[in-house]
């Protein structure tokens, strides 16, 4: 095949993602000088329409980088007012009392806010800065200069289903930089490739992951609770895996509720889609929404190893940031403001760099800064939680991890050291044979409904004849190892119904299906796969969820 000419744009800044990492990085760029180009890359329709968070932001991150964010009109309204932690039996709950707990677990201070507005905000304030922004852009492909990286290539449209070029193929274009900025969120295409090529992850934890499913509901006005925050665990997952669930009542009678499921469990009949929607049933959670009606749908992996799981942040020519690199507070269920952060600190070093008349090297300063700033900080006093409810359980975890995180608040050291996760969490699945098959209620269509018909309200659209970007490196395997030994489960933990196994009518050969249609972009096959055969790749530009006010 002959090689791809492409165009080439020059920047001094090329940033992929238009997170809260990545804006963050774009705006405190230019404030340090206006002089410098930078363009931020954004595989979304738009800014924010892949943006899918909790969430209860703490605004430490916007309080360094724009100080003025309440007079520039931010879309942080909704204060939060009250905090509630629950553990869940099936029909009843216990209280978690406030006072026992570490001061850091308080939201007081904290606003319940759409990181996709947030992000469109934000976009708004880099632009008015001068940066330049191109949603619709996926960066599909590194760009390389010796082993330097420097830069990607963004745009390429019409591509065939086959990978050929099609009628109305464009090539895209190398944009390069003099540094390149990675934050495309968790397990991203290009930061997986540049952790295997550089050998970000060696010394190490493996990363951990969750699952975090979310729906919008708008509910009845005498239920609705204005900052209320409320966190459980327990019921509906049991001992059959770690996690929790949040409601945040946000403005105009509005409800996020979550659900997420630690992708370290090991009993691969388990279905966390439906673990979420069994969930909605308990009487804490149906009294609210009972009346109300569903808005909107998604669902993300979330980063939770922890400071043992960061990788090394810097490789020549850029730098991993926000959730690239997994800066996510585990117990708090926060990471934007780490994310912001993250992006302001590789901002100033590239800043830095660029001003010393250096491109293309490591960004030390920046790790540096990551390693003796408010991240590090923020993440090393609860560096054992996730380690401890994966090793112990829920209940020890809950007093052993108050302990820690109490004494490593306090003083800086932890009785326990730094404790390992071991085992990724593809190698934590477990082998069908040894575990018994779950039966899960049918949704009602009320409060819980089925995975398709909420995919529907992600408004997830690709173009059918593109390339299918779920990429398996053995077509075999799906059948021929993982559906006797694991009962395939990607036909359940894929919470966007994007793979099937079927059987024809007669009860032939069964045969492994790909809906990439459904794709809402979580990444879980690329983390969960117990034979590690899926490599999870970006679409083309513009195509996978679009959503509103998540």
């Amino acid at each position: 095949m002959a090689k791809t000419t492409r165009e080439s744009m020059e920047f001094d800044v090329v940033i992929v993602g238009a997170g809260p990492a990545g804006l963050s990085a774009a705006i405190r760029l230019r404030q340090l000088d206006p002089e410098l180009s930078v363009v931020v890359l954004e595989k979304g329709s738009e800014v924010g329409a892949h943006i899918l968070s909790g969430a209860v932001l703490d605004p430490s991150g916007l309080d360094a980088l724009l100080p003025d964010w309440k007079e520039a009109g931010a879309p942080l309204t909704v204060p939060v007012t009250e905090d509630r932690f629950f553990v869940l039996g099936e029909s009843g709950q216990i209280r978690v009392p406030n006072w026992p707990m570490p001061k850091l677990m308080s939201n007081h201070g904290n606003y319940i806010v759409s990181m996709g507005n947030v992000c469109r905000w934000m976009a708004e304030q880099a632009e008015a800065l001068g940066v330049e922004i191109f949603p619709g852009m996926a960066a599909s492909a590194l760009v390389m200069d010796g082993d330097r990286v420097a830069g990607v290539v963004a745009g390429e449209f019409g591509l065939e289903a086959d990978g050929a070029p099609g009628p109305s193929y464009e090539p895209g274009m190398e944009l390069r930089g003099k540094y390149v900025l990675i934050g495309e969120g968790v397990r991203g295409s290009l930061a997986k490739q540049l952790i295997a090529r550089y050998g970000l992850a060696e010394g190490r934890e493996p990363q951990k992951y969750g699952l975090g499913m979310k729906e919008l509901w708008e509910v009845r006005p005498e239920v609705h609770k204005p900052g209320q925050v409320t966190h459980t665990m327990g019921w509906p997952l049991g001992g059959n895996a770690g996690g929790g669930s949040f409601m945040y009542h946000l403005d105009n009678n509005q409800v996020y509720v979550g659900f997420v499921v630690h992708l370290n469990y090991e009993n691969p009949h388990l279905f966390p889609y439906m673990e979420s929607q069994r969930f909605k049933h308990h009487p804490l959670i149906a009294e609210v929404l009972k009346g109300g009606k569903r808005i909107a749908y998604g669902a993300r992996a979330i980063s939770e190893g922890g400071w043992q799981s960061v990788p090394k942040l810097t490789f020549p020519g850029g730098a991993l940031i926000g959730d690239s690199a997994g800066f996510v507070n585990v117990p708090r269920i926060k990471g934007n403001h780490n994310a912001m952060l993250s992006g302001k600190a590789a901002a100033e070093a590239a800043h830095a760099a660029i001003a010393a008349g250096r491109e293309g090297d490591e960004l030390a300063a920046y790790a540096e800064a990551v390693a003796a700033g408010p991240i590090a900080k923020d993440l090393k006093p609860v560096r054992n939680v996730k380690p401890m409810w994966s090793k112990w359980g829920m209940y020890p975890s809950l007093a052993l991890g108050g302990l820690d995180m109490w004494v490593s608040s306090l003083t800086g050291w932890s009785p326990f050291g730094t404790l390992r996760h071991g085992k990724t969490d593809a190698a934590a699945t477990g082998e069908a044979a040894s575990f018994a098959p779950i039966d899960y209620p049918k949704p009602d269509g009320v409060l819980s409904f089925d995975r398709l018909t909420n995919v529907a309200f992600s408004f997830t659209n690709h173009a059918e004849d593109q390339p299918c970007h779920l990429r398996l490196r053995d077509p075999s395997v799906p059948i021929q190892t993982n559906l006797p030994a694991y009962a395939e489960p990607a036909q359940r933990y894929c919470p966007a119904g994007v793979y099937e196994v079927l059987r024809d009518a007669d009860g032939g050969d069964p045969r492994f299906q790909i809906n990439f249609q459904n794709c809402v972009h979580c990444k879980t096959c690329d983390i969960k796969d117990p034979s590690q055969n899926i490599d999870w790749t970006t679409p083309q530009g513009g195509d996978g969820p679009n959503y509103p006010n998540m």
